[in-house]
């Protein structure tokens, strides 16, 4: 992993807006932060629920909190308040026609430790 740092963003999206929301974070919003200077490989996952084998037990997990991550890789936590940064984040569709639908949003930033 090239960069020491991952910043997650984390959200879920009305039902009504998730076709709107998938479109925007994919052409415009990922684009644009991609193209702020510091920022490497960005991508999007969606939670799952699973089964993991712990201790001879398979246990099911449904993992509770928001439903949609975007994954970004940082070279450092200074990118996050760059004027870049504000720049692309506030671009495009995603202020007004996006974010008002999401809800649960939660932000981490990971620091590389191995």
């Amino acid at each position: 992993m090239p960069s020491k740092y991952l910043f997650i963003a984390s959200m879920d999206v009305d039902a009504a807006n998730e076709a709107l929301f998938h479109e925007v974070y994919d052409r415009e919003h990922c684009p644009e932060l991609g193209r702020v200077p510091g920022v490497g490989e960005i991508a999007r996952f969606e939670t799952q629920p699973f089964q993991v084998l712990i201790g001879g037990e398979t246990r099911t997990v449904t993992p509770e909190g928001p439903r949609f991550h975007a994954m970004y890789e940082v070279e450092s936590p200074e990118i996050l308040t760059s004027a870049a940064w504000s720049e692309a984040v506030e671009s495009g569709r995603w202020p007004e026609q996006v974010r008002p639908f999401t809800a649960n949003r939660r932000h981490s930033l990971l620091r590389l430790i191995h």
